[in-house]
């Protein structure tokens, strides 16, 4: 399971910048094709938390969904995995949305 180091890897990035201050909530965005799987960060969180000024904060994850245009018919479609096919049956297709995996904010004391 990957997502114990992405978890340790956002927690350590936001203490880097935290100069003291303690975290109340800590918001993320994990598209549903990040290849990271937001419960399984939740279920890491606390863990990698501990002892840093994150301990004890409430983790919010917003999960965009995959989202893909085709260049052949310019159709915009939903994907729910990295399958990237259009209905249209082309497999020319760009990804628009669903890879992020970012922090979106802090609430700090």
């Amino acid at each position: 399971m990957h997502e114990m180091a992405v978890t340790q890897s956002i927690v350590d990035a936001v203490c880097e910048r935290l100069d003291g201050a303690r975290v109340r909530v800590l918001a993320l965005e994990i598209g549903t094709l990040s290849g990271v799987v937001p419960d399984a960060v939740r279920f890491c969180f606390d863990l990698a938390a501990e002892g840093t000024p994150l301990a004890g904060a409430r983790l919010e994850i917003a999960e965009p969904p995959g989202l893909a245009r085709c260049r052949v018919c310019e159709a915009e479609f939903r994907l729910d995995d990295l399958i990237a096919l259009c209905p249209c049956g082309s497999a020319d297709v760009g990804i628009i949305s669903g890879r992020e995996l970012r922090i979106r904010s802090m609430e700090v004391l």
